[in-house]
């Protein structure tokens, strides 16, 4: 590393940058617990980005459509390719450069829906933030037109590594599909690691590594990402081939499939295609759905740990540039949380999930994951407890 920081990094915040990066470089911890520079903070709190998977609700709610267990895996491969963007290079975009998220509370809520158009029916979300140290985000999107259900928790372990960060994406959803009618099929997804690159000059961005899969239905999808080298390559490319799963098959009077092969290929970002046909398998160059946020607590008004509520004066100095102010209002929720745990630890209490419970193991990703024998080969899950707000309702 150099020892100037780069331009893209605000005059005044060059020192603390610099300063940052080398903290970085000689942690030997878990990174999400540093303090960024202010200027790198996002004003949006990390519990906000469960929202990414359904930015394009009308190809969520069409993985029910699909008629044949080959095309509904190929729908919910395109849905997931899909999410990507959103969830990964939307920063870029509308703040210039990854910004980091601000580190949800424990209990922290966000409460949304994207509405019925054309048929689709009404798609709603609901998040959790259930640990704070690690953060761990549980959260359900339901569309029950349709019967199009994902529930599913994410945690991040961070390193740093050759000038870049390192994140492990832990934990796993499950999306079931049973729509009125027909039959039920449920898929194990699997999350990509990520790197952080940009850092020095102050414009960090995410490029997707290594594998994920997306395992059922008689299906399987593995998905190969890679990015721009310091030499070579394009930035955000992908390719993933889906074949049948000849194990959901052994125990079934249908034969297994042959010849049917799905190759695609292209950039997450942007757009793919089948490799052989050349026809196109999804684009995200059209206009995204925004969530529509609600409160939580009846009348539609938002509680104390509702997202926007509770970091709104934090949002407020970051957006405005007023560093110092968004630092005294993220100090004072910190300072709270400390005393909240240590009020616990002295009564000999813990803090109650409101719609979530924590089971050690999860059937469905043991079952699934022996097929593409992913490690760990046991994880736990955050089981939703089907208590939708009754803003839900209304």
């Amino acid at each position: 590393m150099t020892e100037q920081a780069g331009e893209a990094v605000p005059a005044a915040q060059r020192g603390s940058w610099t300063s940052f990066l080398k903290s970085i470089a000689s942690f030997s911890g878990d990174l999400s617990s540093l303090t960024a520079p202010p200027f790198i903070l996002s004003p949006v709190s990390l519990t906000e980005f469960p929202a990414y998977w359904c930015e394009r609700p009308e190809l969520f709610a069409a993985i029910a459509d699909a008629k044949t267990a080959e095309d509904r895996s190929l729908a919910v491969l395109r849905w997931f390719i899909s999410t990507l963007k959103g969830q990964y290079t939307s920063r870029n975009e509308s703040m210039g450069s990854e910004k980091k998220p601000l580190n949800p509370v424990l209990g922290e809520l966000f409460y949304g829906y994207w509405p019925d158009k054309d048929g689709r029916g009404r798609t709603n979300l609901l998040v959790e933030q259930v640990s704070h140290h690690p953060p761990v985000t549980a959260y359900v999107i339901e569309n029950k037109t349709k019967g199009v259900k994902l529930v599913g928790h994410n945690a991040q372990k961070t390193s740093f590594s050759s000038g870049s960060i390192m994140v492990r994406q832990v934990g796993h959803a499950i999306l079931t599909v049973a729509p009125p009618g027909g039959r039920k099929d449920e898929y194990l997804i699997t999350l990509p690691r990520l790197r952080i690159d940009g850092l020095w000059y102050g414009s960090p961005y995410v490029e997707l590594a290594e594998n994920s899969y997306v395992v059922g239905g008689g299906y399987i999808s593995s998905i190969e990402y890679k990015g721009r080298g310091y030499f070579s390559g394009k930035s955000h490319t992908f390719k993933a081939i889906t074949t049948p799963d000849s194990s959901a098959f052994a125990s079934s009077s249908k034969p297994i499939p042959t010849g049917r092969e799905h190759i695609t290929e292209g950039t997450w970002h942007e757009e793919s295609k089948f490799t052989k046909t050349g026809v196109e398998f999804h684009n995200v160059h059209g206009p995204k759905e925004e969530v529509t946020v609600i409160g939580g607590v009846s009348g539609g008004e938002m509680g104390e740990f509702e997202t926007r509520n509770l970091w709104s004066a934090v949002a407020k100095g970051i957006k405005e540039g007023d560093y110092e102010a968004a630092s005294r209002e993220k100090s004072k929720i910190e300072n709270d949380q400390r005393q909240r745990r240590k009020d616990e630890q002295a009564a000999g209490t813990t803090w109650p999930f409101k719609h979530f419970n924590r089971l050690e193991s999860d059937p469905i990703y043991e079952e699934l994951a022996k097929v593409v024998k992913l490690t760990p080969p046991v994880e736990d899950i955050y089981e939703f407890q089907e208590n939708w707000p009754p803003t839900f309702s209304a």
